[in-house]
């Protein structure tokens, strides 16, 4: 009998978190790449958690608390099971019911806070309430994704990975949340390549980058908060991507390229795909945070979409630039050059 192997298919995982939490590289067109990710938020829930580890701030029984209303609280949730922590989870209510139920299900508890408000919006309520809860449990942890350095120190081998398969890389595209992949991963890839040109993707209604607080439908980038992980002299522009403009490119990435991602993952390949057809001989690598399939009766749902009176369309005639983020300007801006307004 003739056996035969495929090399590089023999490893055994230790783990899901393992097996999923580094990104799969694909050429989507001639210059332009992606880093798609199953649940990009697993890479710095483990990390967080091996460091705290080592240091000795996670012990055998100690809660975990964070504030998280996505996929860094489902990345926290399938770490802590795995690994015997309890978890307490503040969140609001874009924890839709699917999600809230995978969070139980993984053991965690979930409280939802409400605005009322608070300065820094519902993000602010929420970090207040972890505060209320580190104060009645002084033995817990709390990662603190927006403002622990191991968030984008997490990425540096994600940027290995990116330097193995793809090389020199001119352009790095990626949406803006808690500064931790596009800033870990520009930080980790300046060194072999410091022209690097790194392009922060933001909605409306977030003031990561200077804008005025407010209602954000296109959800998973953006802040009402300044996180202390967002470096802005690291970005050289800044788009700004509707939730129409980011469900279209969301619809057409699993259209054109089978690429079924959450809306993040559209908003970046919409700027991405923009700035390598523009740059055609520039190497252009798109971050893709995670896949659609929690999307799917919003995003991908057209019943959902007319009832949030959103119809997915492309920008129609691309960004309009501007040098300051506070410019008058219609909707799809970019901010060219590098060096944001510092909240330091």
């Amino acid at each position: 009998m003739t056996t035969s192997t495929i090399a590089g298919a023999a490893r055994v995982h230790d783990s899901v978190v393992d097996a999923t939490e580094l990104p799969r590289i694909i050429q989507v067109t001639d210059n332009l790449y992606a880093a798609a990710f199953s649940l990009m938020k697993l890479l710095p829930a483990r990390f967080i958690v091996d460091r705290a580890e080592a240091s000795g701030q996670l012990r055998p029984g100690t809660r975990i608390i964070e504030t998280s209303s996505g996929t860094f609280a489902l990345g926290l949730a399938m770490v802590c099971r795995l690994r015997g922590y309890d978890l307490t989870i503040v969140g609001d209510s874009a924890i839709d019911r699917d999600l809230r139920n995978r969070l139980q299900m993984l053991g965690a508890t979930v409280e939802i806070v409400e605005y009322a408000g608070q300065p820094g919006g519902i993000q602010g309520a929420r970090l207040a309430r972890v505060e209320e809860l580190r104060r009645l449990h002084p033995d817990s942890f709390v990662p603190g994704q927006y403002d622990n350095p191991d968030n984008p120190g997490a990425y540096a081998v994600v940027a290995q990975l990116i330097e193995e398969t793809v090389g020199s890389v001119d352009c790095l595209v990626g949406p803006v949340g808690s500064g931790g992949s596009t800033g870990g991963l520009a930080a980790a890839l300046r060194p072999a390549d410091p022209a690097l040109h790194l392009v922060g993707v933001d909605t409306h209604g977030s003031i990561i980058f200077g804008t005025p607080d407010g209602p954000r439908t296109l959800r998973g980038l953006g802040s009402s908060i300044h996180p202390g992980n967002v470096r802005h002299a690291a970005y050289d522009e800044v788009h700004w991507v509707t939730a129409a403009e980011a469900f279209h490119a969301t619809h057409e990435l699993f259209r054109t390229h089978g690429l079924f991602m959450g809306p993040t993952s559209g908003a970046s390949f919409q700027v991405a795909s923009w700035w390598a057809a523009r740059n055609p001989d520039s190497k252009v690598v798109m971050v893709l945070p995670d896949e659609g399939y929690r999307y799917q009766s919003t995003v991908y749902n057209s019943d959902w979409l007319r009832e949030q009176g959103i119809e997915p369309a492309p920008a129609p005639h691309g960004p309009t630039t501007v040098t300051h983020p506070w410019t008058p300007r219609r909707p799809g801006p970019a901010w060219c050059g590098r060096g944001a307004p510092s909240t330091t």
